[in-house]
């Protein structure tokens, strides 16, 4: 499933670079007004999108630094951290929109050139299941909502357009943390009450199918003795629906957890990630400590 953006996708080295030209535009607006009330703005501005960034950074790396790494086998249910290679799908093949060539995921914009700047005309992001394999298992991985970091972006220009491409691709190693859940199988997270109460909301939307099977004085009215048994009917046939499902086989899945934990995905090492996400924690730090202290000068 492709979507198109609509919206600027921030994602998160995207977002480090945007914030420290933001702050040198916060620099230059200082010089701009000249004065001592315009500049404690700008360092007030500075310092307060520097926490920001700092912390932000600072989490993601407690989180890569802080998590175990799982095997894929017996990965717990919950937030997991898992390493391995990158697996398509069985018989499903995504094809990159800029170059064509087969993939796990992409993103890509096309910019027009238009009196010297560039404008965005086209982007996109796939959406597609891929899966990771780190040789005691496959886990599938959905990439919708995930910070994903890939080393792998293309830039290709032909008159004034400009197409750029960043990919993750089979084989190559791939890192994910996020939440693990099984579909399906013997830890199957089932909610009998909701499937209970969906399913004799299907009944009653064909009153005539309902009638015809808990009508029993066949008076075209369902009594509260025959509307109990109708929940108990829908009962065990949810309750069999369930048991088979538990005695499927489950399909693993990553995909983004609840309350605002991150999900990074990247094709990079664990050290790798760890080094990224503490050089960008001390670069914003050390931002907010000189904007706080010009701040506290003036």
């Amino acid at each position: 499933m492709l979507r198109l953006a609509a919206q600027a996708i921030w994602k998160h080295d995207l977002a480090n670079f945007a914030l420290t030209g933001g702050n040198l535009l916060f620099l230059l607006l200082g010089f701009k007004l000249g004065s001592p009330a315009g500049w404690m703005m700008v360092f007030a501005l500075v310092g307060a999108t520097s926490a920001w960034a700092w912390l932000a950074n600072l989490r993601r790396y407690r989180t890569v630094a802080d998590t175990p790494t799982s095997r894929i086998v017996s990965a717990p249910q919950g937030y997991v951290e898992i390493f391995g290679r990158g697996r398509q799908p069985p018989g499903f093949q995504l094809l990159s929109p800029i170059t064509g060539l087969p993939c796990l995921w992409y993103r890509y914009v096309i910019e027009h050139r238009d009196d010297n700047r560039w404008r965005v005309i086209e982007s996109g992001i796939s959406e597609d299941t891929f899966g990771v394999d780190d040789g005691s298992g496959q886990i599938l991985v959905d990439p919708e909502g995930a910070e994903i970091l890939t080393t792998r972006k293309q830039v290709s220009r032909q008159g004034r357009y400009r197409r750029t491409e960043w990919t993750l691709i089979e084989n190559e190693t791939i890192y994910v943390v996020g939440e693990h859940v099984t579909l399906g199988g013997p830890h199957a997270r089932l909610d009998k009450k909701s499937d209970l109460a969906d399913l004799l909301a299907d009944w009653k939307r064909d009153k005539a199918a309902l009638l015809a099977r808990f009508d029993a004085n066949r008076d075209g009215e369902i009594s509260l003795d025959e509307w109990e048994n109708a929940r108990k009917a829908a009962a065990d046939e949810v309750d069999r629906a369930h048991f088979d499902i538990r005695l499927k086989d489950g399909v693993h899945l990553m995909r983004k957890p609840a309350h605002g934990r991150p999900y990074l995905i990247a094709n990079r090492d664990m050290h790798a990630l760890v080094r990224h996400y503490r050089l960008w924690s001390w670069a914003h730090l050390i931002l907010l400590g000189a904007a706080l202290a010009a701040f506290a000068l003036l």
